[in-house]
């Protein structure tokens, strides 16, 4: 019995881009198409369920899935459940998703979001992506290596199963690099949107230095907080209905300023990041419910394109952001604090305005303006190889030669990964990935942590060793001379554990 289709009127009610829809259709006739579209205009609602009726139609069987990659879990699972409650379903039912400790799909699975990680180990287990009829690429302008890795991929699979449809979303202007890539002998078609922003007032609202060499200054974060909650008590008394959204770098920041807030308002204060549990995440997106207390959610560069915060009118901005940089020194790869890109700022910008005249207040001035880059540099230029080119090497295409990537491996990283590899014993002197780097592979750890994973467990036992990978995954510094009193602080109810550490413990013990 045929799977019943997606109400595509229902589901497009109200959302920008349901208006191109037509054209949609039209340029998935030859199987691939790149959807341009702004935040806020609905393509990450709308196009998945219009590429399930496609390939349902296409007479594709109803166990096939469509795969749509977000980049980060919470918007994964904000997506999922924003399109069940759509239409009419429980989440784990027809639409689902599956990231990183935690899978809620059914046989009745027709739309899966998942992350980059999940679909790329997927892919290295199973080329031919049986089962799969679709994958969407949401977010594809954030360029994160796992994602530049998955465009390449897809394109190459696509050359052998030509009823694989590919979809690449992106909020920005490279949408023709993208369609260049997934289109084969020609470009694959672009469906753009208009704009769905109302009025945005912007202001600035400049504070003393914002980085020093230890990182974000005490003093700019308790700017930013002032002004957080000197903006939100304006708006709330012109519209009590007004939420607030406020950028900084990383989970640290979120806390201090949140912390901080707490203490300045009588706003509810909730953090949004991704150490948090998963249900604390959802809260903070989910929106207020009527009678409850006006919100300001403190987040990091999650919440900057792939999900919306429901009721938010207000954006207050650090201008700062967390990327990866490669430590040649090291060999590894540790996020550092930077200016955010024009781009991300507009981004930012924009969450103010998806759902009626905003602000954004920036935390800045215009010389900081200026000197910001134009869009955020692809990760990687800036990371650590090591991950992506054991990929490479089970795909079978060593350093991505011959492989429509969006940029290529720059050669220096690319030498000092290869070499990492072949000393892990995850690769041979050729190039192929070796039955080891086989199995490093499909864990959801670095290389190197994945190797020590496997040693460690035969020295101090499988928990332990999980316990120490999952704190050095999470940003952990550990103490080589002490592990056994390092793991028993993380152990305690006053350790360093994270929620997020207390959660890849199972699985990497399970694994190891």
């Amino acid at each position: 019995m045929a799977s019943p289709s997606f109400d595509l009127d229902r589901i497009g009610r109200g959302l920008p881009f349901a208006q191109s829809l037509p054209r949609l259709k039209q340029a998935l006739v030859g199987g691939a198409a790149v959807v341009q579209a702004p935040p806020g205009t609905g393509k990450t609602t709308v196009v998945p369920p219009v590429v399930a009726n496609l390939v349902l139609d296409g007479n594709a069987k109803d166990a096939a899935r469509v795969v749509v990659v977000q980049p980060r879990r919470v918007a994964a699972r904000a997506a999922a459940r924003r399109l069940a409650a759509l239409t009419g379903t429980e989440p784990g039912g027809v639409v689902g998703w599956t990231v990183r400790g935690e899978r809620k799909t059914s046989k009745a699975t027709r739309v899966e979001f998942v992350t980059p990680g999940i679909l790329l180990r997927r892919l290295l287990r199973d080329p031919e992506l049986i089962g799969t009829a679709a994958v969407v690429l949401d977010e594809v302008h954030e360029r994160g290596i796992e994602s530049d890795l998955l465009v390449g991929m897809l394109a190459e699979l696509r050359q052998l199963r030509d009823d694989l449809v590919l979809v690449a979303m992106s909020a920005t202007v490279e949408a023709e690099r993208f369609a260049a890539l997934l289109g084969g002998d020609a470009p694959a078609p672009v469906v753009d949107c208009p704009s769905a922003l109302h009025p945005l007032t912007v202001e600035w609202a400049p504070g003393p230095q914002r980085l020093d060499d230890r990182g974000v200054t005490p003093a700019f974060l308790a700017h930013v907080a002032r002004t957080a909650a000197a903006a939100h008590s304006r708006a709330v008394a012109a519209d009590p209905t007004v939420d607030a959204l406020v950028f900084l770098p990383g989970a640290r920041e979120v806390s201090r300023v949140a912390a901080e807030l707490r203490g300045l308002t009588d706003a509810e204060v909730l953090e949004l990041h991704g150490q948090l549990a998963p249900r604390e995440q959802d809260r903070a997106v989910a929106g207020r419910a009527p009678g409850e207390r006006p919100r300001i959610v403190v987040t990091t560069s999650l919440a900057e394109s792939s999900l919306t915060v429901n009721g938010v009118r207000l954006v207050v901005d650090s201008g700062l952001a967390r990327q990866p940089r490669r430590d040649a020194g090291r060999g590894i790869s540790g996020l550092v604090t930077v200016s955010a890109s024009k781009a991300s700022a507009e981004q930012r910008a924009g969450r103010a305005a998806r759902q009626g005249p905003g602000t954004v207040v920036r935390c800045y001035d215009g010389a900081a303006w200026g000197a910001m880059p134009a869009h955020t540099v692809p990760e990687v230029r800036t990371a650590d190889l090591t991950a992506a080119c054991l990929a490479l090497a089970v795909w079978g295409s060593p350093g991505g030669e011959g492989m429509a990537l969006p940029d290529p491996l720059p050669s220096r990283a690319r030498a000092d990964a290869e070499a990492e590899l072949t000393r892990l014993g995850a690769v041979a002197e050729d190039g192929r990935a070796t039955d080891l780097g086989r199995l490093l592979v499909s864990l959801p750890v670095e290389p190197r942590w994945g190797r020590a994973l496997l040693d460690g467990a035969d020295l101090v036992g499988t928990r332990t060793a999980a316990e120490v990978i999952a704190a050095v995954s999470d940003g952990v510094r550990v103490p080589a001379a002490d592990i056994p009193a390092f793991v028993r602080g993380l152990r305690s109810s006053r350790g360093g554990g994270s929620a997020r550490w207390r959660r890849e413990v199972q699985p990497l013990e399970r694994m190891a």
